[in-house]
Formats: C-alpha cells, sequence, structure tokens
C-alpha cells in the first residue's frame, strides 16, 4: 500500500519539477555568465503564454515548445540590453523585467483564461516503463520531461568540456583577465543571457502545454523565483539542479495531494509549503557558501575600456 501511494507521488514530483528545472538550468547558464537575471518569473510566463497561444493557433504543441523558447529569448534580451549595452543596474532590470512580463502576458491572455490548447500527453517508454518502481516514476512521462534528462548532461559538457564554456565562465569569474586574454565577455555575457531565456522560456511552456493543456493567468505561481533560489542551492552546478528540481516538485506535488484528501490543515499553509521551502533552502546554501561555484564576478557591470 506504502508504494502505491508513493510511486504516483515521485513521478507527480518529476513532472512538478520539470519546469523548475528548464529554468533553474536558464539561470545557471545566465548567471555562469557574470549576469544576475532576477526577471525570470517574468520570462518563465511570457513563454508560457506564447507556447499556449502558438498551440491554440497552429495545433502544433512543437512549434509552439520552440516559439517559447523564442519569446523567452528576445524578453531576456531586453536584460541584456539594459545591463550590457547601458551598463543598467541588473538587479533593477531583472525586477522591472518580472513584473513587466507577468503584467503583459496577463493582460494578453485575458481572452483565452481557461481555454485549452493542445500539447503534451504521457508517452511511456517501451521496455523501460515496465522496470519496477523506476519505470512509473521516471519513464511513463511526457516527452519534455525526457528532454530534462539529458538537458543537465548538455549544458555541463558545454560549460566545462567547450572552449566557449571557458571562455563564459571567465566572462563571470574574471571579466577583466578574459578580456586581457582575448575573450569577447561583452559577447559572451549577451550569449549567456539569451541561452538562458531560452531555457526559461522552456520552462514556461511546460507549464501551459504539459503540466496544465490550458491557459490562466499567474500560471507561473512563483515558480521562476523558487528557480532562481534554486541557483544557490545548487551552487551554480548543473547536476545538483535537478536534485533540488526534483525536491521542490515533490513539495508541490504533495501539498495538492495533501489539499486533494481533505486534511484539516488550512490551503493557505499548504500553499505556503514550496515558499517555506525555499527560504529554509536560501539559508543553508548561505551557510555552506564555501564549497559553492559562484562566479565571482556575477552582477557586477564590465568596466568602460578606455
Amino acid at each position: 500500500m506504502t508504494f502505491e501511494l508513493l510511486v504516483p507521488l515521485l513521478a507527480a514530483a518529476v513532472q512538478s519539477g520539470t519546469p523548475i528545472l528548464y529554468a533553474t538550468l536558464g539561470e545557471i547558464f545566465t548567471e555562469r555568465s557574470g549576469i544576475l537575471n532576477l526577471g525570470v518569473e517574468g520570462i518563465m510566463i511570457i513563454g508560457a503564454f506564447a507556447g499556449f497561444l502558438v498551440a491554440k493557433l497552429t495545433g502544433n504543441p512543437f512549434l509552439a515548445f520552440i516559439a517559447a523558447g523564442l519569446a523567452g529569448t528576445v524578453a531576456a534580451s531586453l536584460h541584456g540590453v539594459v545591463c550590457l549595452f547601458f551598463q543598467g543596474n541588473q538587479v533593477v532590470s531583472g525586477l522591472a523585467l518580472t513584473i513587466l512580463g507577468v503584467g503583459f502576458a496577463n493582460y494578453l491572455g485575458l481572452a483565452y483564461v481557461g481555454q485549452a490548447a493542445p500539447g503534451f500527453d504521457p508517452l511511456p517508454i517501451p521496455v523501460l516503463a515496465e522496470i519496477p518502481l523506476l519505470g512509473p516514476i521516471f519513464f511513463q512521462q511526457d516527452l519534455l520531461v525526457y528532454v530534462t534528462y539529458l538537458l543537465p548532461l548538455v549544458l555541463w559538457w558545454v560549460l566545462y568540456r567547450t572552449r566557449f564554456g571557458l571562455s563564459l565562465r571567465a566572462a563571470g569569474e574574471y571579466p577583466a583577465a578574459a578580456t586581457a586574454a582575448g575573450v569577447n565577455v561583452m559577447v559572451c555575457r549577451f550569449v549567456g543571457v539569451l541561452v538562458g531565456g531560452f531555457l526559461i522560456g522552456l520552462g514556461g511552456a511546460y507549464l501551459s502545454l504539459a503540466y496544465t493543456h490550458l491557459w490562466t493567468n499567474n500560471l507561473t505561481g512563483g515558480r521562476g523565483w523558487i528557480a532562481v533560489a534554486l541557483v544557490i542551492f545548487a551552487f551554480w552546478r548543473p547536476s545538483r539542479a535537478v536534485f533540488g528540481a526534483y525536491l521542490f516538485g515533490g513539495v508541490m506535488a504533495l501539498q495538492l495531494r495533501l489539499q486533494a484528501t481533505g486534511t484539516q490543515i488550512p490551503s493557505s499553509l499548504l500553499l505556503m509549503l514550496p515558499y517555506a521551502l525555499t527560504v529554509v533552502v536560501l539559508v543553508l546554501a548561505s551557510w555552506r557558501r564555501r564549497g559553492s561555484d559562484e562566479p565571482a564576478a556575477l552582477g557586477q557591470n564590465l568596466e568602460p575600456i578606455d
């Protein structure tokens, strides 16, 4: 009986954690270049609406998924322009992007609230789906979940095994030294912002195309802020982001199931669980900051060249 309850919960944790994982990986890539982006929530919801709208108009969820990523890239580019070309404050720019993105998506989405769109349904993988315990949890998910099984490995390989990844990390660690070595720090940082925005937009698309299959205002529900906190929890490492995303996904799935069972715990307290965990995680991560891979120049604008 225990497994009958635990397996569906763990499977739901993987599904609930997937949009957070996309967003966290995107933010890790951006912050590795030295740019702090607090606009994740705004980028996610823009991606969610763009994906929903394209799916609604074309009936093609694959096209909608890519469109959501591109919408996230465009939104993130605004932050890149402000921070890199105009040397604006990265914190203020990110917060403004969140406000802009949430307001813009909610305004355009008013006419579509409650409407459904084609999306991604569960697609069990033959043979693997029949593995006891692991099969129902990991291999009876949808295609977008399967993508995240490989994405952290790809991101790790790009960051640590390619010349561009070395240049990107150098831009986030010691931009002056990187410039002296011939690295175009401006280009590296802007690419980091754009690629990160693309991945964050994909996280938003997962919510509207696979998690809910419909549009509702404030669909992201604070998941972008959780992703920002999760970057610190993961110590800027893609591999740790996977564990953190599924942990938060599990808490979200648990509170939904507790509400469904008619528990006596007030629903407002249950809704607080993921965000209370976010605060706890930030405290613990800050306490153990010494072992992290935080970029040394994170949040610092580039020095003007004479």
